[in-house]
């Protein structure tokens, strides 16, 4: 019998129920945009179903993907009381997707309207800076062996279920391409360093699944902070 991780809830329910009463229902064909980059940012989302990848193009013209978001993830990044802006990413389904979308006008009204929601919105999007940090700060000190090894640990949390030998599977398909935009990195750097891991038996590869082995190996090598699962994840 195989026993999903114990994941935490990235919207409170309350948000859930805003949204399903007064969002607006979009379903996304798999491939398409959601919104580009240097768009304004008029509107938040949350994901029904699906999976949702944001990324930016570097200066060089690569593409960087910095998070990938399924069901109960709240993107978008419209100013909530303030100016108006422009989105920093792109956001695109990676398989036919549902979300709910509300205008930045109308969750304005209903924060004021409700004051312990403005207080889960602050937290919520606290996290979402923390998170960003995180991923960041991986990319930038520890390489790109580091990349890969953190971004490993980052989808584990968050799409790893234990399978009948208690390892962790990441039940999540993912190309190799996949993974190098995550680590900013080439895909053959990304495949000789995920067989190194498989030689090492920490990792083995079956398709596009990837199972861990020895999560206490990733960890160390990148000597982990042990961030709270809220933070140390990829959506």
């Amino acid at each position: 019998m195989m026993n999903s991780m114990v994941l935490v809830d990235m919207v409170p329910m309350n948000f859930n129920s805003l949204f399903a009463e007064h969002g607006l229902l979009l379903k996304i064909d798999k491939g398409n945009q959601i919104f580009q980059e240097g768009e304004n940012a008029e509107e938040l989302y949350l994901i029904q179903k699906g999976a949702v990848q944001l990324s930016k193009e570097t200066e060089s013209g690569k593409e960087l993907t910095l998070r990938i978001c399924g069901p109960n993830s709240m993107i978008g990044e419209c100013s909530v009381f303030g100016p108006p802006i422009n989105h920093t990413m792109t956001a695109k389904a990676m398989m036919n997707t549902e979300l709910l979308s509300m205008k930045k006008d109308s969750l304005e009204m209903l924060l004021t309207e409700q004051p312990t929601l403005m207080i889960e919105y602050i937290k919520w999007l606290q996290n979402e800076h923390l998170k960003t940090q995180s991923i960041l700060r991986d990319l930038v000190m520890h390489g790109k062996k580091g990349a890969l090894y953190s971004t490993l640990i980052r989808l584990a949390n968050t799409y790893g279920k234990l399978n009948e030998n208690n390892d962790l599977y990441i039940d999540f398909n993912l190309t190799n391409s996949d993974l190098a935009n995550l680590c900013s990195t080439s895909r053959e750097m990304v495949n000789r360093m995920l067989n190194d891991l498989k030689k090492q038996g920490v990792i083995s590869l079956d398709k596009s699944i990837i199972t861990i082995h020895n999560l206490e190996y990733l960890k160390k090598e990148i000597c982990c902070e042990n961030c709270p699962l809220s933070v140390c994840r990829i959506d």
